[in-house]
C-alpha cells in the first residue's frame, strides 16, 4: 500500500508541485525527508515501566526500535536530574516513512473522535509539519488490552520545502486532511 503513496508523489504530486510553484525541474519538488515521532514519557521519573510501555508502544507502530531521550539540563522545579531518560524518539526514512505516513492520513486520522481534520496552522516556517496526536489507540496496531495508558505523542513530518506554503501543498496533494479555517 505504501508503494501507492510514493508512486502518486512521483507521478502525480511533484508534476503538479513544479508548475504550481513555477519551479525548473522536479528536482527541485518538495518531497517528504522524514518523519520524526517523539514521545515525552514524563512519569518515567516515578515509574520506570512507563518508558518501557512507551518504547513498545511506538515500535509496534513504527516497525522500529526507537532511541530513548535523556534530559539535557536538570530542572529542580520538575524532579529532573540531567541525564535522565524522559522520552522516547524515533526517525523514520525511506519504506518505512511512506508507510507510517499512509497508515497515519488513511487509517489513524479518520478513526479519531469528532476528527474534522488538522490544523494547517501547525508548519514552523520551513516547510515542515508537527501534528499532536492524544491517543496510542488510533493506530489499529495498539491492542486495547494491552496498554498501560493512553499516551499522546508527536509526529514531525520533515519535507524538503523552502517555505510553509509549499510544505502544505506538498502535504495537501499527499492526502493529509487539514481543516478549513472560517
Amino acid at each position: 500500500m505504501s508503494h501507492y503513496l510514493r508512486e502518486h508523489y512521483e507521478k502525480e504530486v511533484a508534476g503538479v508541485l513544479v508548475k504550481g510553484f513555477g519551479l525548473k525541474n522536479r528536482q527541485q519538488a518538495p518531497r517528504l525527508e522524514k518523519i520524526v515521532i517523539n514521545v515525552g514519557v514524563g512519569e518515567a521519573l516515578d515509574n520506570a515501566k512507563a518508558l518501557d510501555a512507551a518504547l513498545e508502544d511506538i515500535t509496534t507502530i513504527t516497525g522500529q526500535r526507537p532511541l530513548i531521550t535523556r534530559a539535557r539540563k536538570s530542572i529542580a522545579n520538575f524532579k529532573l536530574r540531567e541525564g535522565r531518560a524522559i522520552g522516547v524518539k524515533v526517525t523514520l526514512r525511506g519504506e518505512r516513512m511512506w508507510s507510517f505516513f499512509d497508515r497515519l492520513i488513511n487509517v489513524a486520522l479518520p478513526r479519531m473522535r469528532d476528527f474534522r481534520g488538522v490544523s494547517p496552522n501547525s508548519f514552523d516556517g520551513r516547510g515542515n509539519y508537527t501534528l499532536g496526536i492524544r491517543e496510542q489507540l488510533i493506530f489499529p496496531e495498539i491492542d486495547y488490552d494491552k496498554i498501560d495508558k493512553i499516551r499522546g505523542f508527536e509526529v514531525t513530518i520533515v519535507t524538503s520545502a523552502p517555505d510553509d506554503e509549499q510544505g502544505r501543498a506538498l502535504l495537501e496533494l499527499l492526502g493529509v486532511p487539514f481543516r478549513r479555517i472560517e
